[in-house]
């Protein structure tokens, strides 16, 4: 396993302070919550890294260009 990045540590603080204020009520879908909760935001940033060209943002994301489109759909950001 490699060792912690920032980005890591970031989701550890995060998911730290989710179960904080849950106050001991048991979390529901906590994948797909983190999954969604990053995705986007990740999605937004790399199509405004690459000036929307969509094949240098599925390049950059190591995704094939239809993956991204059909993402890009889900998350309405097309």
């Amino acid at each position: 396993m490699s060792p912690k990045n920032e980005i890591s540590c970031a989701v550890t603080r995060t998911l730290e302070q989710y179960f904080k204020d849950l106050d001991g009520e048991s979390p529901a879908a906590l994948h797909d919550l983190v999954i969604r909760s990053a995705e986007r935001p990740l999605l937004e940033f790399v199509l405004r890294q690459t000036d929307g060209n969509q094949t240098a943002a599925a390049q950059m994301l190591g995704i094939n260009r239809n993956t991204l489109r059909r993402k890009l759909t889900e998350y309405d950001l097309l």
